[in-house]
């Protein structure tokens, strides 16, 4: 523990990948974190009792994100454990892979749900429930900017979440909250690794300047800094964190 915040972050999708990396390390900052999960609730769990284990104060949430109903029961919870949300990192997203001539409906839809409308719901609830001070923290891609072929779905979804990041900073104008968004590259994750072959690996971990491929470490280190004292001045803003790939 390396601060006593006093205050509680809400990781959504955080029982693997990124999100357990930002859980892990907003409760080493002394943050009680809130880990929301969708499916297993396994790995959620595990997650939490490392967590306490190593000092730390969490709790499980399951919710579906693209489930207005069920984002608003995920607060309750916060706040019937804690008494409040004062950081909101919107963790939770999928990836379907396809060139947009032959994506079908179920894709898009899927992708739209979680990513951008499980994104929506939450920014929304935070809007109206955030203690004021707060902060919000969006996972974007940086896809955004690379422009792949086959992410086009995905690709939008993000850059739509990018757009909502600036406009709800200028909405909660008068609380000091702020709104950024974090843009990760290829992270080795299991969500980046499935399906890939070693040379696909080896040849995105060669993008980069920096000759590799991102650790969900490094991306949680950016979110703690825009959750933490030194990134208050920060707001509105995409953090690529890619290594210089775009």
């Amino acid at each position: 523990m390396t601060r006593h915040t006093h205050k509680i972050a809400l990781v959504t999708g955080a029982s693997r990948g990124i999100g357990a990396a930002v859980a892990e390390r907003l409760a080493r900052d002394g943050f009680t974190v809130v880990v929301n999960y969708s499916g297993n609730a396994a790995p959620a769990g595990a997650l939490a009792r490392r967590i306490e284990e190593q000092g730390g104060r969490a709790i499980t949430a399951r919710a579906d994100v693209g489930d207005p109903q069920a984002v608003r029961g995920l607060f309750d919870a916060a706040e019937t454990a804690f008494g409040g949300v004062d950081v909101l990192v919107n963790n939770a997203g999928i990836m379907t892979l396809s060139p947009i001539a032959e994506t079908d409906d179920a894709a898009f839809d899927r992708q739209v749900a979680v990513n951008l409308k499980g994104t929506f719901n939450t920014l929304r609830e935070a809007a109206r429930r955030l203690r004021d001070g707060g902060r919000i923290i969006n996972v974007s891609s940086s896809v955004v900017g690379l422009l792949q072929p086959g992410y086009g779905v995905y690709a939008a979804t993000k850059a739509a979440v990018e757009a909502m990041t600036g406009v709800l900073a200028r909405e909660l104008r008068g609380r000091a909250i702020t709104v950024n968004a974090i843009a990760p590259g290829p992270t080795a994750t299991d969500l980046f690794l499935n399906g890939k072959s070693p040379e696909l690996i080896a040849r995105l971990s060669n993008l980069a300047p920096l000759e590799r491929l991102g650790q969900p470490e490094d991306i949680a280190a950016g979110v703690a800094f825009l959750a933490g004292p030194d990134g208050a001045w920060i707001n509105g803003q995409t953090l690529r964190a890619n290594g210089g790939i775009v």
